[in-house]
């Protein structure tokens, strides 16, 4: 059975109301759903005869802060028994929480807290939601794009005190204006 035959199948069995679009390509489908609607299509595409996705391979975000629903969340599956890929492609804002998938997809609850911790798209009633690859002090989501590049705290180790230290940032130079004129070049005022 090919990519082929399950993106066909999926069109015509899936509800509409699932699945905003499906996209097929030569590395496997992309499903895009409502945010409301991940848990079921992907219980779906797990139980489903002609699917039988197995593997919950990760869960990623991504930061668009042009749009509206600002967060897309990917879920990218595979079915070994059919050698196919899935992507499963969800969009959420600040406030909207998503359905884990941590019931059909065991694994997958590791990728949620990592989405939740980089970005802050947080999971409804999820069963073990916290911090897992920054501090637990931690101000902010580090992957979003409005997150500034020094961050708010700076962490070192103090040697009086023996142990490490959190302060906030301080700037040592203020903002200058740099004139990009060529020094060497002929300047003409008049």
């Amino acid at each position: 059975m090919d990519n082929q035959f399950i993106f066909k199948y999926s069109w015509e069995t899936l509800p509409k109301k699932w699945v905003k679009k499906i996209e097929r390509s030569e590395h496997g489908n992309s499903f895009d759903t409502n945010t409301d609607c991940p848990f079921q299509l992907l219980c779906f595409l797990k139980l489903h005869t002609y699917t039988r996705v197995q593997v919950s391979i990760d869960i990623c975000g991504v930061d668009h802060p042009s749009r509206k629903r600002r967060f897309e969340v990917v879920y990218n599956l595979l079915s070994t028994r059919y050698n196919s890929r899935i992507r499963v492609q969800t969009s959420a804002d600040e406030v909207t929480r998503i359905s884990p998938v941590v019931s059909p997809f065991p694994s997958a609850g590791r990728w949620e807290r990592e989405v939740w911790d980089m970005f802050g798209v947080s999971s409804i009633n999820h069963p073990d939601l916290r911090r897992i690859s920054t501090d637990y002090g931690f101000e902010g989501h580090p992957l979003r794009k409005d997150l500034p590049l020094s961050g708010y705290v700076e962490v070192r180790y103090d040697d009086p005190e023996k142990r490490v230290v959190s302060e906030p940032i301080e700037m040592t130079q203020e903002f200058r204006y740099f004139d990009s004129a060529s020094p060497w070049e002929q300047r003409s005022d008049g």
